[in-house]
């Protein structure tokens, strides 16, 4: 590690600490409020809520229309503060929390949750969660609380979990250049790569360029999951997760499995079947390169695709996205990697604790299904237009306010739904279509859940680093592949090892 990263996660570490403190102490502003839901003189109580990685739009005021039905109807005004543009979202949100503007309910990143449960920064919401949010309660699955218990030392509910009940990623490929190259839907890893050499050499996107680019990825080796999907590595947006390998739970990233997935995209890379710049592109990159009409087959998301399919469209009228079967290879379960539930969503630091009434009371507006449509279109001229007696979806615009939203709980009449109100209709058929593909390939891992604490005191191992300079180097031709063997060596002697111990007794204690 850098002298200058040391001194970054040393100052994380000291603002984490000092965070925990003042949750302990309820020094922060936000405790100073006693009103519960019902705020001072009948007025709304206002409410902090922390989300990072907004997308596009403006941070909605007192004064906004969508803030005003949300408060006219809970009682609570939704104060939305995120990260500033710029800055780094982990450490503005340890700043945020050390100084005394302390949200009063956040979406937790970083690890930061297991910190403030830790250092008995977090609050408690057994019993307050069944009273001031019982759509919450009643609507998450009873499997997904349990798993969340097993992520504390006391067995409490500290934090709202994430729930997709429906696979959310996809291995994606162009119909149209299939159709154009006069190939079939791969079948096996063999046929892929026939595809792919296809889509190289043969002009699919017809601007008689040799610019295709058969698949692709981004920087460390992420949204590539279905390359090693196919091979039975559990993989999330292109980090290994924790799976059942050889009869145990183990690191995806130091299987028999990954060595050969390694093995066939080192293949691909030398061959230019997959993007040479993979490993430097950054997201807007990656994307535009989709965009663009560049790419043939590509790692997403199917309930995403809209405004990515549009643009498509502009340069390629005849373009279409299917999902792909992940391609079978003999000795292999291919599989694409579903994880469900238990990653944190929402947390209420324990100086926060007399807004909590507030905060869940306005958490629970967004998990009652009879708030389901307002969720899903918003306030007429901000978030949505009526054409033909139907709601439409506006497209993000920098200057149009963000919709305010908190339920990340997806069902597949959820999605159904969804797909049906919100897609539109030239795309219903497309997207629900991927879902049929990728549920019929999906798999919820082992260690879906897996909380943040079997990596503590091993930040390098939860960060994936050490796997990312090696599958990179290696996948280049920096370095032969027997590299990796020297790979899963330091792997387990850096942290691996005790890391591996701490996961398979998680896992016996969830089991049971």
């Amino acid at each position: 590690m850098s002298k200058q990263m040391l001194r970054k996660t040393t100052t994380w570490s000291a603002l984490i600490a000092l965070a925990a403190t003042a949750a302990l102490s309820g020094c922060s502003s936000a405790g100073e409020n006693k009103s519960g839901a019902n705020g001072k003189d009948g007025k709304s109580v206002q409410v902090k809520v922390f989300k990072s990685h907004m997308g596009v739009g403006s941070i909605p005021d007192s004064n906004n229309a969508h803030v005003k039905y949300v408060a006219e109807k809970t009682g609570v005004e939704y104060q939305l503060i995120t990260t500033p543009p710029g800055s780094e979202p982990t450490e503005y949100l340890n700043l945020l929390i050390a100084s005394d503007d302390m949200p009063d309910i956040l979406r937790p990143i970083g690890g930061i949750e297991q910190t403030l449960i830790q250092q008995g920064g977090a609050l408690p919401l057994d019993d307050l969660l069944p009273k001031y949010a019982p759509n919450v309660w009643k609507n998450i699955p009873k499997e997904a609380w349990d798993i969340v218990r097993s992520a504390s030392a006391d067995g409490h509910i500290y934090y709202v979990p994430k729930v997709f009940l429906v696979p959310e990623r996809a291995p994606m490929i162009r119909k149209d250049w299939l159709d154009k190259v006069g190939l079939p839907m791969p079948k096996t890893a063999e046929e892929y790569k026939e595809v792919l050499r296809a889509f190289r050499d043969k002009d699919p996107n017809g601007n008689g360029q040799k610019d295709e680019l058969p698949t692709s990825g981004r920087e460390f080796g992420k949204w590539m999951d279905h390359l090693f999907g196919m091979y039975g590595v559990a993989m999330w947006e292109g980090s290994p997760e924790w799976d059942i390998y050889e009869g145990k739970i183990q690191y995806a990233g130091v299987t028999k499995n990954m060595k050969a997935a390694i093995a066939y995209i080192r293949d691909l890379y030398k061959e230019k079947l997959l993007d040479n710049e993979t490993f430097l592109n950054k997201g807007d990159v990656w994307q535009a390169k989709i965009n663009n009409n560049l790419v043939g087959s590509w790692y997403h998301l199917p309930a995403n695709v809209r405004d990515r399919y549009n643009a498509m469209l502009k340069g390629a009228p005849d373009a279409y996205i299917v999902g792909m079967p992940m391609p079978k290879v003999e000795g292999f379960q291919g599989f694409v990697t579903q994880k469900s539930m238990g990653e944190p969503e929402w947390i209420i630091p324990l100086a926060a604790k007399d807004k909590a009434e507030a905060s869940l009371k306005l958490l629970d507006f967004f998990y009652d299904t009879n708030n389901d449509e307002f969720v899903r279109f918003g306030i007429e001229g901000l978030q949505h237009k009526v054409e033909n007696g139907k709601k439409v979806l506006l497209p993000p615009e920098d200057s149009r306010p963000l919709a305010l939203g908190m339920r990340n709980l997806t069902t597949k009449e959820d999605m159904d739904i969804r797909i049906k109100e919100t897609v539109p209709e030239n795309m219903q058929k497309m997207v629900s279509d991927m879902f049929v593909v990728n549920t019929a390939d999906a798999r919820r891992i082992a260690g879906d859940g897996l909380p943040n604490t079997v990596y503590e005191g091993f930040p390098d191992i939860q960060s994936h680093k050490l796997f990312q300079e090696y599958v990179t180097k290696i996948v280049i031709g920096d370095w032969p592949l027997e590299k990796f063997d020297e790979f899963v060596d330091r792997w387990n002697k850096s942290g691996g090892e005790t890391v591996t111990k701490r996961v398979q007794d998680w896992y016996a204690k969830v089991k049971k």
